[in-house]
């Protein structure tokens, strides 16, 4: 497990945030928000304020990498691009989670090392990292400020022949009691989204189509949602598309494989983060080396599914 706790004794009285940074080698913030995560333990409680003072034996939770050996696609001396499977996580949401994305990137490159963006946990494909603090920056800056291209292929349930664009905007759902939805489509309080669509390949059996999928705004689940909007959602989404019900069992992690297939259409989520275009000094355009094409096997068969827009 990645995150281990270890105990430490502190002969001379000393503020915690202090300790924490010459015991780890963290910056003020970093040792701060290390401590308001609880992860300074006294008598086995955690204690959550940086400015205390502490003595003597503590117990100190933190985060130590452990790798499965994969290796980037792609690395320089300032950062690095990593295939990530569909299933994991980009980091672990809580101390229990067993490994995430976070365990490769720091198993290869130190503590520094950080992931620059966030791709859902069932989304697979590129994921780019920071190697130091200061490209860490400097790539998460270019994310906000648009600066880094990215583009997906998805397998969405039927027929698309022409190209089109999605411009709807998109609102951040409040209420979960009525739908599972994370976002909605709002035409009056959602913020300004736009994504470009290419169908690529249609299969007639499955009644699916690939598609290149092209976002213009960086919007929460946009992909997602602006699929299911023009009613070809993408396979094996628990979330969009499926019902109220298929989708609250997925999230409880009640839903068997068999309920999988036929309630949201695949295994998995057909989404994959296919390319990424930007400049770090040189201009970059890095390419998914995975065959998601041939992932359609693992949609179920239309006549099986009960996935429906």
């Amino acid at each position: 497990m990645p995150f281990v706790k270890e105990t430490f004794y502190i002969s001379e009285p000393t503020k915690a945030f202090v300790y924490v940074m010459r015991t780890l080698g963290y910056t003020q913030g970093e040792a701060q928000r290390h401590i308001s995560k609880g992860r300074i333990l006294i008598n086995g409680e955690s204690m959550f304020r940086p400015g205390n003072i502490i003595q003597g034996e503590i117990e100190m939770v933190f985060f130590r990498p452990k790798s499965q050996g994969e290796k980037p696609l792609f690395h320089n001396k300032d950062f690095m691009v990593f295939e990530k499977p569909s299933g994991v996580l980009v980091h672990p949401n809580t101390m229990a989670t067993p490994y995430s994305m976070l365990d490769e990137i720091r198993g290869h490159a130190g503590d520094d090392a950080n992931a620059a963006h966030r791709i859902d946990m069932e989304t697979s494909g590129l994921l780019l990292a920071s190697k130091h603090k200061e490209s860490e920056a400097y790539l998460k800056t270019s994310f906000e400020t648009k600066k880094i291209k990215k583009s997906y292929l998805a397998w969405v349930d039927g027929k698309l022949t022409e190209p089109f664009s999605v411009t709807a905007p998109i609102l951040v759902n409040g209420n979960y009691d009525v739908t599972k939805h994370k976002v909605f489509v709002d035409e009056e309080h959602g913020k300004p989204s736009h994504t470009d669509f290419i169908p690529l390949k249609y299969d007639e059996k499955l009644d699916a189509t690939l598609v290149a999928c092209y976002p213009h705004t960086g919007r929460t689940h946009q992909i997602r949602i602006h699929l299911f909007h023009v009613k070809h959602p993408i396979l094996g989404d628990p979330i969009y598309g499926a019902t109220f019900e298929a989708t609250s069992n997925y999230l409880d992690l009640t839903q068997t494989f068999e309920e999988r297939m036929v309630e949201h259409g695949a295994s998995r989520l057909l989404l994959h983060a296919q390319s990424l275009t930007f400049e770090y000094g040189s201009k970059f355009h890095i390419e998914s080396k995975t065959d998601f094409e041939s992932m359609k096997e693992c949609i179920h068969p239309k006549e099986k599914r009960k996935f429906n827009p």
